[in-house]
């Protein structure tokens, strides 16, 4: 069983890692700006995604493994905190201090709204 569980980590990790290369890839390839648009949107999307989820998982009898597909292995590997530091990294080495500010605050506040949106749509349907 704990072969198992591996293995369907790693196979909805790499979906969700190839899914946020795929969104990044198309939305920064349309805005050219030093804003990261393409790591907003997939982490805020894997929010309200993992919202949803995890409040499926509450609300219906779901086998344990889909969680593990779609929580710790799909929207683990689709958001990504490391490319948010990094991101952030550059901003304030460019001095873009304006948008470090903005891009982090969205960040947080949009991606927890996100989670707990997903899990009001999942208790309210």
């Amino acid at each position: 069983m704990a072969f198992l569980s591996w293995l369907i980590v790693f196979l909805g990790g790499g979906l969700g890692s190839c899914g946020r290369y795929f969104i990044s890839k198309i939305i920064n390839e349309e805005i050219e700006t030093m804003f990261p648009w393409g790591t907003l949107t997939v982490n805020l999307t894997g929010c309200l995604v993992i919202g949803i989820v995890i409040g499926l998982v509450e609300r219906l009898p779901i086998h344990p493994y889909w969680g593990l597909f779609l929580v710790t292995g799909f929207c683990g590997g689709f958001t990504t905190f490391s490319s948010f530091s990094l991101e952030n990294n550059l901003l304030l080495r460019n001095q873009e201090y304006s948008l470090l500010l903005v891009y982090t605050l969205m960040s947080l506040l949009w991606g927890f709204a996100g989670t707990f949106l997903g899990l009001i749509l999942v208790k309210r349907i």
